[in-house]
């Protein structure tokens, strides 16, 4: 698989609390040129980052992000907000205790609140994989399908753990057919980028495929000057 094949499914990512504007400049400078489906940042950042990339590249931010515990109201409240600063995808988290308690028509009810909060954006459903039992994700690919979000994503990345590929092989069995999927956290190889991709996914949630693709670069570079 060509390396631009992988990097234009790469939803690149920065989402720590210590990120400054320049540090979200800098990923949105890296997406342009790499050709990145989307940056993923914080909300706070929205609106300046949808000024500086000036429509020519896709602005994804997080809701209820990264415990999913706030109110649906909140949560709403959020995406619209989102929204209205210029963000083109929104990845919000499910309340995962509601899943444990299985209220699954309450879960519904609020991804599909949220669906319709982002007027026709994109909406991507966290579920943290890690937390869950294998019945509990295959009663949220259920929940996702019937709400009606664009794709079921398997983490936070600020969790126990992240994307693997037994988790994306079930969503892509028990999914609805109009729903994608997005695995995230801990995508650290293009082997690994690229058999998530082969499995199933759409997007991935990642920082460490565009460095790669920054290393490769610089490396191609140095051999063609002779300094390698």
């Amino acid at each position: 698989m060509e390396l631009k094949t992988i990097l234009s499914k790469c939803d690149h990512t920065l989402l720590a609390q210590t990120a400054t504007w320049a540090d979200i400049r800098a990923i949105c400078d890296d997406g342009m040129k790499y050709a990145t489906a989307s940056v993923c940042i914080p909300a706070a950042y929205v609106k300046q980052a949808s000024d500086y990339v000036e429509g020519k590249l896709a602005i994804c931010t997080v809701i209820g992000f990264p415990n999913g515990y706030a109110t649906t109201a909140a949560k709403v409240f959020m995406t619209a907000d989102a929204v209205a600063n210029g963000a083109d995808e929104v990845d919000m988290v499910a309340n995962l205790g509601w899943i444990k308690d299985k209220k699954w028509d309450e879960i519904t009810a609020e991804i599909r609140a949220i669906k319709e909060a982002c007027g026709g954006k994109i909406l991507k459903v966290i579920i943290e994989t890690c937390l869950l039992t294998d019945e509990e994700k295959i009663a949220m690919c259920h929940c996702v399908t019937e709400a009606g979000a664009d794709y079921i994503k398997t983490s936070t990345g600020f969790s126990t753990g992240g994307a693997t590929f037994s988790d994306v092989e079930l969503f892509a069995k028990y999914v609805g057919p109009q729903v994608k999927i997005k695995a995230a956290g801990g995508i650290s190889s293009l082997a690994d980028a690229e058999k998530f991709i082969q499995l199933g996914a759409d997007r991935l949630g990642t920082s460490r495929i565009v460095k790669l693709a920054k290393a490769m670069e610089q490396g191609q570079e140095a051999r063609n000057d002779g300094s390698y």
